[in-house]
């Protein structure tokens, strides 16, 4: 059973960088067609898909976000990273990683494997 936990600060304040680690276990990052995505969800509002990155590490991300997001990987760590610049209170949310296979989507609701989530609150 595949199993993501993420990691990082839980507080951030407005214009650094946000960094959180995906920790992956139970399968591999490099598994044929596995889409490795982080999805965040800002207090009474949807989730939000931002981005991803592919097993063999090509990355897309949501067009709004695209200019301060960045995310890669470690594979002999089997963990991949979100780098979120330039925050703002606007960005507190829970912080999701999970797994999509097969297609590639940008629907969050398809992924089928999830960390748990971690908080993350700009402010300062």
């Amino acid at each position: 059973q595949v199993q993501l936990q993420e990691s990082g600060p839980g507080l951030v304040k407005p214009s650094q960088t946000l960094s959180l680690t995906c920790t992956v276990s139970g399968g591999s990052i490099t598994t044929d067609y596995t889409y490795w995505g982080w999805i965040r969800q800002s207090p009474g509002k949807r989730l939000e898909w931002m981005g991803r990155i592919t097993w063999r590490g090509d990355t897309a991300y949501y067009p709004t976000l695209k200019s301060r997001t960045s995310i890669s990987r470690d594979t002999l760590k089997n963990q991949f990273t979100l780098q979120l610049s330039s925050v703002t209170p606007e960005d507190t949310a829970v912080y999701y990683c999970a797994r999509d296979s097969d297609v590639d989507r940008t629907d969050a609701a398809v992924y089928d494997y999830w960390g748990q989530g971690t908080q993350v609150t700009v402010s300062g």
